[in-house]
């Protein structure tokens, strides 16, 4: 841990050794210890029952009193330096948007911020008068709040807000558009609030929901979309690969020829020269060069010059103007009906 003004390398094992210390029976630190995983993982009532032979049922009122207990001890500043600690998660908070993931508190003031850490800071803060909490489940991450700014009710109210504004906004947006959207006046609250949630997730700068690939991609099409979409414009299949290996997803470690692979099979992705692949929402269609030719013609329902066959066509394909000519001349779909210009034949 941090320092603090009244303890020197405070840490969590020190703080819940105070806790434990508190508990006068053995039986209930046992129940203490393996509910809230602060040694080892997370037990289930029905597993700690059969351990110490009672029932599942009993094993929730102890745990219930015990911690009601401690939450009683701790208001009256009877836990050895939980107040010192509660100091630096407040400090923290204040300049962190006023509510924290639990694993950011464990990054903060642990230097191996391992799952049982952010099991015993989880568990201290609960105890903590002036902390409010919001316990992990589908929708949230185990989180920490100031109490002078949120209880549980009014915190998760605030993230359902955020999460409606990114709904409203319907694709990825920075914080700063978020936060104005929402009315959240400072954009680390925003931020910290978007945190809590597990239907939001960012990338690049922008938050939106988890199952936007944007924001969360899954799968190695989803984060060669993701390059692509953030490229702008068509790339090598070598540069969409090279641009994975350098962006900050978190599984990065793919080979080019797996990306290849996922290029061919994707309908979002299209093929339009060597190598060369672009997004299929951004107007380009799967084919060959013969067959844009021949959309081009159908479209334009009379005979085109040659140039402006070729300059149609290399909207939709990144090909050499030869490749083109090649095959007006060279494909019996297409004749010659005066010179230099080309008709589909009959």
């Amino acid at each position: 841990m941090a320092d603090s003004a009244n303890t020197k390398e405070l840490t969590s094992r020190q703080i819940v050794d105070s806790v434990l210390k508190c508990i006068d029976r053995e039986r209930e630190r046992e129940i203490i210890s393996r509910r809230f995983g602060l040694f080892e993982r997370r037990e289930t009532l029905e597993q700690i029952g059969e351990m110490l032979g009672i029932t599942r049922e009993r094993v929730r009122q102890l745990e219930k009193s015990v911690v009601t207990k401690l939450k009683s001890q701790a208001e009256q500043g009877k836990i050895a330096n939980l107040a010192a600690f509660e100091t630096l998660v407040i400090d923290y908070l204040k300049g962190n948007g006023k509510v924290a993931r639990v694993s950011n508190l464990a990054n903060e003031f642990s230097a191996n911020p391992n799952r049982e850490e952010q099991a015993r800071i989880a568990f201290i803060c609960q105890l903590c008068p002036k902390l409010s909490t919001i316990a992990e489940d589908d929708d949230y991450y185990f989180s920490v709040a100031l109490k002078s700014a949120y209880d549980e009710k009014s915190l998760k109210n605030k993230v359902s807000n955020v999460i409606d504004t990114i709904k409203k906004i319907g694709e990825p947006a920075t914080i700063k558009t978020v936060a104005k959207k929402a009315n959240i006046e400072d954009e680390k609250e925003a931020e910290a609030l978007a945190s809590v949630s597990k239907k939001l997730a960012t990338l690049n700068g922008r938050w939106g929901l988890t199952k936007w690939p944007m924001v969360n991609p899954k799968n190695i099409r989803d984060k060669i979309y993701v390059i692509l979409k953030e490229n702008g414009k068509h790339m090598h299949f070598n540069e969409i690969a090279k641009a994975i290996k350098d962006s900050d997803f978190k599984r990065k470690d793919v080979t080019t020829q797996a990306i290849h692979n996922e290029l061919i099979k994707d309908k979002r992705f299209v093929l339009i020269g060597r190598g060369i692949y672009a997004l299929k929402e951004w107007g380009y269609e799967k084919g060959t060069v013969a067959d844009i030719i021949t959309e081009v013609l159908k479209e334009a329902n009379e005979p085109l010059h040659r140039d402006e066959i070729v300059k149609r066509v290399l909207k939709s394909r990144f090909v050499k103007e030869t490749t083109i000519l090649l095959n007006l001349q060279g494909k019996p779909q297409f004749k010659r009906v005066a010179k230099a210009t080309y008709a589909l034949a009959e």
